[in-house]
């Protein structure tokens, strides 16, 4: 009668906080989803929240079952990693790079509890190490990118983790500052303030000033995204990040953000790992909890 899966689809909704969002996170239509939640329902004879309240409100009913949800999922999950452990899969390496600077937000607190879980394998952030991360993942120096500029390796995987808006943070007193977006044009008479990669592998350009033929006044690089925010609150430039990078800095009112375009630019950020790794027990869960810690500490994204 009552199923893991609608233990699942109750915690999405939840988390989430309405129909659409939950069924993103669940992998079904919205539809297919509100048709779960009434059948279950109609099984239970009793509604589990509240419609046309956002975030959703749930009943007494609906508050029981995620109390139940709560206490039952964790203990799936671990006996899940318990039986991979007694299939002899635990050991293993997860050697890992990252081709983004503000990701460390949503990665370690991943890796803390990945850890807690793994312990047998053996973790690692190598440094010091001058190569491309991804052709090092194809000749198994590495066993994980954290990339959002997948390219095409024979042997390489990209799983999908979330999708992110990218936003122009701009000084509360900046000419652009009360637009509802920003065109191409108008970044043009701009400084831009980046982190020191290729611009190839920056969203504003690759999506937005590349696309439009045009380029920034000028370009200053800084290592921290802290750096990067203050420059821009103190009128030096501009800069482009991810919606949930600049997160904490908008809630207290140090720069104001402004969308790429009128429709926006979203990009999709995956974890690159080798096809034989793909089935690893290990690997999997990583995976998995790199996507429900995402989704815990951050705000603005969506499933891939």
């Amino acid at each position: 009668m009552l199923e893991l899966r609608h233990l699942r689809t109750l915690i999405a909704l939840r988390d989430a906080g309405s129909l659409v969002e939950a069924a993103e996170r669940v992998h079904l239509t919205q539809s297919a989803l509100s048709h779960q939640i009434k059948d279950l329902e109609a099984r239970l004879g009793n509604p589990l929240f509240q419609r046309k309240t956002r975030p959703v409100t749930f009943t007494r009913a609906g508050e029981r079952l995620l109390t139940l949800a709560d206490q039952i999922l964790p203990q799936v999950r671990m006996a899940e990693r318990d039986l991979a452990r007694l299939a002899g899969d635990e050991q293993g390496r997860l050697h890992m790079a990252i081709e983004c600077h503000s990701c460390f937000q949503w990665l370690m607190p991943t890796i803390d509890r990945f850890r807690n879980h793994w312990q047998e394998v053996e973790v690692d952030i190598p440094s010091g190490h001058n190569f491309d991360p991804l052709p090092a993942l194809a000749r198994e120096q590495l066993d994980l990118v954290i990339t959002a500029d997948p390219q095409p390796l024979p042997g390489v995987h990209y799983e999908p983790l979330f999708r992110y808006e990218g936003l122009l943070a701009v000084a509360k007193q900046h000419r652009l500052a009360e637009h509802g977006f920003v065109t191409p044009a108008q970044l043009a008479d701009e400084t831009l303030i980046t982190y020191p990669v290729e611009h190839a592998r920056l969203d504003v350009f690759s999506q937005f000033l590349d696309p439009a033929g045009l380029a920034p006044r000028e370009v200053r690089t800084a290592e921290l995204t802290i750096m990067m925010m203050q420059l821009v609150a103190s009128g030096r430039g501009v800069c482009a990040l991810p919606n949930w990078a600049l997160t904490e800095y908008l809630e207290r009112g140090y720069v104001k953000a402004l969308p790429l375009g009128e429709q926006g630019v979203w990009s999709t950020l995956f974890a690159a790992i080798r096809e034989e790794s793909r089935e690893l027990p290990w690997m999997e869960d990583f995976l998995r909890t790199a996507r429900e810690t995402s989704f815990a500490v951050l705000e603005g994204i969506k499933p891939a």
